[in-house]
């Protein structure tokens, strides 16, 4: 089986350790990030680069897509929809994109065929999560079906998502663990300078760090 694997890099926390778990595991890695005209795009562009960087991926891609402004529907690419920061809520938040990991994976499949990749990660997150239906396991399990109907007969990668059962705190722990560069991810949803703290991903960030019993290295507005 080939030792290559793509790994979609958001600039987050989250895909930060799925990357250094992919390293782990014996692989030569591709990030590809995603700009999307969401709200904290350079920021995470910046953080995406400091990540591969620190974590020595062989070749990165970094993607346009520019339609996600246009169809709207999600507070990140809409300025005219407010991003939530009384508290995480019940069903699909505001923020969820529509469809966007659905996206994000077959763009990335296009990618691991062209270089024959054994595996492909994402560092989505189930069961400690915003309640977004695009990061749910057996979605990706789908996806994986469809990825495999839809590319050549020799093209076989898995699609590897081994932070979806995890809470944030066992996120924070793993991720000190392997010395993924906490400093030079981000997570906040609306401000690119200081992260605000009362987003429901700042919020998750914190409760995890919390949990975990160590100080996010990060600056914010408010913790």
């Amino acid at each position: 089986m080939s030792k290559i694997a793509i790994c979609i890099v958001s600039g987050g926390m989250d895909s930060a350790l799925s990357v250094a778990i992919a390293k782990n595991e014996g692989y030569k890695l591709i990030g590809v990030h995603f700009n999307y005209k969401q709200r904290t795009e350079a920021k995470e562009l910046e953080c995406f680069r400091k990540i591969t960087a620190h974590l020595g991926t062989i070749e990165n891609y970094e993607i346009d897509l520019d339609f996600f402004a246009q169809i709207g529907a999600s507070a990140l690419t809409d300025k005219t929809i407010a991003v939530p920061t009384d508290g995480i809520g019940e069903g699909v938040p505001v923020t969820y994109v529509p469809f966007r990991n659905g996206i994000f994976l077959s763009i990335a499949a296009a990618i691991g065929e062209k270089h024959q990749a054994g595996a492909l990660y994402i560092g989505v997150v189930e069961e400690d999560s915003s309640g977004y239906p695009d990061c749910r396991k057996d979605y990706i399990k789908m996806m994986e079906h469809a990825i495999d109907l839809g590319t050549r007969h020799e093209t076989k990668f898995e699609i590897r998502m081994p932070l979806v059962a995890m809470k944030k705190s066992e996120i924070v722990a793993k991720a000190l663990e392997l010395g993924v560069p906490l400093e030079h991810t981000w997570s906040c949803y609306q401000s690119e300078q200081k992260a605000c703290g009362v987003c429901d991903s700042c919020r998750l960030r914190l409760k995890g760090f919390l949990e975990a019993g160590v100080s996010d290295p990060i600056e914010y507005v408010t913790r």
